[in-house]
């Protein structure tokens, strides 16, 4: 049985454009929607006398923002398997908790109350950093969510990170119908003295030849599986966070990986993820690959 695409929602404009790309996303693979809102009502409701006998106000806050956004669901695709649930929970447990049911989780980008100008919510961070499923934060414009650019980008890092997300980018472009744009960074040898400007250009050919190969190596068992889909490699020479920035820009779909190891602080986010979680134009898949 298909795993569905889990997506935790809250109410927020944010959580609203999360239900939108995961409706599309979900009608791509033929899954089902599992939307998830955790509240803790039952806290507030233990601290409160209660003087009725009607379900407490956070409950029914809980309630209604489910039914909502179950029913945005299926205006937005009728045909879809859409289900719906108020969980009493904080929400990073309950996403992390829902996780290795899912083919995927989903956030938006920020939740209700954040602070103005806060980047990214801290669920959304917590719940990047911490599953063992790929989690999809969805960021960007609404137009950079229209789907338009046609282009999914994987960056594809050292092994092993680099494998589950490449995977992954692949299976997108594919449903997609798209291109994969796979990206490697290398950086260029420190300047050198003048006298030495060729054998620092013989080095800096030398990183990029290896980038090169290290793209070829990194998606040719997957070019193998899916040779369906064109794949643009891309060694660039840069910091990879700010290549992978920059590869970002106009596409629909931005995909890293990032390492699970064993231990209470689950996946290792570096300055690759956190930048493009902070920053990317659009939607950003964190790739968990167990080492």
């Amino acid at each position: 049985m298909d795993l569905p695409l889990v997506v935790g929602v809250d109410g927020s404009d944010s959580s609203l454009a999360a239900v939108d790309w995961a409706v599309d996303e979900s009608a791509r693979h033929g899954l089902s929607l599992r939307l998830l809102h955790a509240s803790l009502w039952e806290n507030y409701e233990g601290a409160r006398p209660s003087f009725g006998t009607g379900r407490h106000a956070e409950k029914v806050m809980a309630d209604h923002i489910v039914a909502s956004c179950v029913e945005r669901a299926r205006r937005r695709n009728p045909e879809l398997r859409v289900s719906g649930e108020a969980v009493v929970e904080d929400a990073v447990s309950a996403l992390l908790r829902a996780g290795p049911e899912a083919f995927a989780l989903v956030t938006g980008s920020r939740g209700r109350g954040q602070v103005a100008g806060m980047l990214l919510g801290s669920v959304s961070l917590a719940v990047a950093a911490r599953a063992v499923c790929p989690v999809v934060v969805v960021r960007g414009e609404e137009p950079g969510r229209r789907e338009t650019a046609g282009r999914v980008v994987v960056g594809v890092g050292d092994t092993p990170d680099g494998a589950g997300a490449v995977r992954f980018a692949v299976r997108e472009a594919e449903v997609r119908g798209c291109p994969l744009t796979a990206v490697r960074a290398w950086r260029s040898p420190s300047q050198e003295p003048v006298d030495h400007m060729l054998i620092a250009d013989d080095a800096a050919r030398s990183r990029e030849q290896r980038a090169a190969a290290d793209l070829d190596d990194a998606l040719r068992e997957a070019a193998r599986e899916h040779p369906g889909v064109e794949i643009d490699r891309r060694p660039v020479e840069g910091p990879a966070h700010r290549v992978l920035l920059d590869a970002s820009a106009g596409a629909d779909l931005i995909v890293v990986g990032a390492q699970r190891r064993h231990g209470p602080f689950g996946l290792q986010l570096g300055r690759v993820s956190h930048t493009l979680l902070h920053h990317a134009p659009c939607p950003v898949a964190v790739v968990p690959q167990r080492v």
